[in-house]
């Protein structure tokens, strides 16, 4: 009996812990295409509350048009939101399409992009600036980020 305690107490901790089942491969397949679609909006303006790119977009309407126009998944349009959506995930499980968010108003999850993988990601920063692609190590991002989500299919 002494034996069989630690054996036991292990397997519940195993079932406990959080584990990504494994991705197939047309889904790491349209998530790079995502991520491609939304750097081709690169140079795009910056407008608050704007969400598309003729008019400009604001983050949220940003990762949102993305969604929308590569997957047809509908997503919620702030970020504060859309950091309550899909599954949260480390930094060492980040793989493009994965939303990234950052505190950068004083208030969690003020900000989201878009991972596009190698440590960037692209997104919508402030007004006068243009949609852009950026270094998540870089420490203005590291001081600020907030977590990341993995988005499902949205039925």
């Amino acid at each position: 009996m002494k034996n069989i305690l630690p054996v036991l107490l292990l397997l519940l901790c195993n079932a406990c812990a959080s584990t990504q089942p494994p991705e197939s491969p047309s889904r790491i397949a349209a998530m790079n295409d995502l991520a491609i679609f939304a750097m081709s909006l690169a140079d795009t303006q910056y407008q608050y509350g704007g969400n598309s790119p003729e008019n400009g977009f604001d983050c949220s309407g940003f990762v949102r048009y993305v969604f929308q126009k590569s997957l047809g998944w509908p997503l919620p349009r702030t970020s504060e939101e859309m950091s309550h959506a899909g599954v949260a995930l480390s930094a060492n499980q980040l793989r493009p399409g994965d939303l990234v968010f950052f505190n950068t108003q004083q208030q969690p999850f003020s900000h989201v992009g878009i991972y596009v993988g190698e440590d960037r990601f692209v997104h919508a920063p402030k007004t006068g600036k243009a949609i852009a692609l950026v270094n998540m190590r870089e420490n203005y991002w590291q001081s600020r980020y907030d977590g990341a989500r993995r988005i499902a299919a949205v039925p």
